[in-house]
């Protein structure tokens, strides 16, 4: 869709959560682009300021910022009053990266729920509130990075890995659940992508950066034009194809479909 179509559906605003560097700056970058004013969201203050400054000198746009960290309790609340009056028509939750690299049992468990109220709590919070103005106005899409560990649980990023299950299969729901209400939700599974976090992780593992990483650019772009057709787009595979997982993200499309229905009903049979 041209700029002007993809922001009457998904404008006039778009909160960005994790928007300071990599592909959540490369969102925020594109989404200027396409003429939707931003809510940049992350923990840093500083690049996130830069940012802003740029996107409105070379796009026109408002931009505000908030330096929310999403491990907090509170952080949907503190979105919400970032996001004040304005109409945020595109959501977009891309922090929750793992920056522990431990197994388990050999971390704090402290960490563990940190990352699990970021990944889970935080996610879930922010569906529910920013999908139901979406669902009341007919319009609007949410986007939910997520990363191919979700597929099968492994060791060193056993929480991580559950965190972004849990973010799938949720974001497939909701994609049946707002379909009809003119709401597009996408799980967006990526791969290895070229970020200063990914390298910065790697680095202190003593691990060598390869030359194949993904570009937070092409990664974005791919992710805006694939919103429309939810529920999931795995990063490097075509819709029919299944590389990361067992079943193509076409596969899983038609599956929900088939069992929406029957799902639904005993949703409505349980309201009282």
């Amino acid at each position: 869709m041209n700029p002007g179509q993809f922001a009457s559906r998904y404008g006039p605003w778009a909160l960005v959560a994790g928007a300071s560097e990599g592909t959540g700056a490369s969102f925020a970058c594109q989404l200027a682009d396409k003429g939707l004013n931003l809510v940049l969201v992350a923990r840093r203050e500083a690049p996130l300021e830069q940012l802003a400054r740029e996107l409105r000198a070379d796009h026109r746009v408002e931009c505000i910022t908030a330096s929310i960290d999403l491990a907090r309790e509170d952080a949907v609340a503190q979105l919400l009053a970032a996001a004040g009056p304005r109409e945020v028509g595109l959501l977009i939750l891309n922090a929750g990266a793992d920056p522990n690299g431990s197994m388990f049992l050999d971390n704090d468990i402290a960490n563990w729920d940190a990352l699990a109220t970021r990944n889970v709590m935080t996610t879930m919070r922010a569906l529910h509130v920013f999908g139901a103005a979406m669902r009341a106005r007919k319009r609007g899409g949410m986007i939910v990075m997520g990363s191919g560990a979700c597929y099968a649980g492994l060791p060193g990023i056993g929480v991580y890995a559950a965190s972004k299950a849990f973010d799938l299969v949720l974001c497939e729901a909701l994609w049946a659940e707002l379909e009809p209400h003119g709401v597009d939700v996408l799980s967006y599974v990526i791969g290895r992508t070229d970020t200063p976090a990914h390298r910065e992780l790697m680095e202190a593992r003593g691990m060598a950066i390869p030359d194949n990483l993904a570009h937070p650019d092409d990664v974005a772009r791919l992710g805006l034009e694939r919103l429309p057709h939810g529920p999931v787009c795995n990063w490097g595979e075509a819709d029919d194809e299944a590389i990361m997982s067992a079943t193509s993200a076409a596969d899983r499309r038609e599956r929900i479909r088939r069992v929406s229905a029957m799902a639904a009903s005993y949703a409505a049979k349980g309201v009282t």
